[in-house]
């Protein structure tokens, strides 16, 4: 049995791209014996040009982490999330090797529009990803 996480999002393409550079994740290939996922969405009887329910499937290409759906909605995000994602850069890191990778991977992703909520110096950043969903660099 695999975890998936699902969120909902109000630009699927943009925090597709975003979660697939902050986690090395990939789109997931429709579910067989469909071939694309205009494909899967027409099994169910949804005209994948009219469908609004836009969404984005992601997986981890080593199969260890769980994997992640975007799905449209179409009121933004209104409260703290009750889940997060942390984003593990230092696991294996000798420990004056940590902090630095933090900081560096904290950077790039601020390059990718996430923003910086707060930070708890030598061991995490708080982070809040294009729509404001917390996760934490650690």
């Amino acid at each position: 049995m695999r975890m998936a996480l699902t969120m909902d999002c109000t630009d699927v393409p943009v925090m597709a791209e975003f979660w697939k550079a902050a986690l090395g994740y990939e789109e997931e290939p429709p579910p067989p014996p469909f071939a694309t996922r205009e494909e899967w969405v027409a099994s169910f009887g949804i005209d994948p040009d009219e469908d609004d329910d836009d969404g984005a499937w992601l997986h981890d290409p080593d199969g260890i982490g769980p994997r992640l759906s975007l799905l449209q909605v179409p009121e933004p995000k209104t409260a703290k999330n009750r889940l997060h994602i942390d984003v593990r850069v230092s696991a294996d890191l000798p420990a004056e090797q940590k902090w630095p990778a933090i900081v560096a991977r904290s950077a790039e992703l601020i390059g990718l529009g996430a923003g910086v909520l707060a930070e708890v110096d030598g061991h995490h950043i708080v982070m809040a990803d294009p729509e404001g969903n917390e996760f934490c660099v650690c």
